[in-house]
């Protein structure tokens, strides 16, 4: 299953309104989302790489549909910080 990452990405440009964010990367299936970081600068950081590969680790585990649920309602409960799946995304950082 290849990697897609889309530049300038209008989904990606609500996540970092929502978010509070300069910069955004945010998956959906297999592709990476990208708002205000170009894809190179993108790929030379590691650890965000490694974040958002978890993210599409968790849709390939879990199903497009149901991944997007479980993550909601995670958010809703917990709040984006304390969500299983970002804490699961950040430790896989240092990995």
């Amino acid at each position: 299953m290849p990697l897609l990452i889309k530049e300038n990405s209008w989904i990606a440009k609500i996540a970092a309104r929502k978010l509070q964010s300069d910069n955004v990367a945010i998956v959906i299936g297999r592709t990476i989302h990208l708002y205000h970081v170009s894809k190179e600068d993108f790929l030379k950081d590691e650890k965000w790489l490694r974040h958002e590969i978890c993210h599409i680790r968790q849709f390939k585990k879990h199903g497009f549909f149901p991944f997007i649920f479980k993550y909601l309602l995670e958010s809703l409960r917990r709040g984006y910080y304390q969500n299983k799946y970002e804490i699961e995304a950040r430790m896989a950082e240092d990995e």
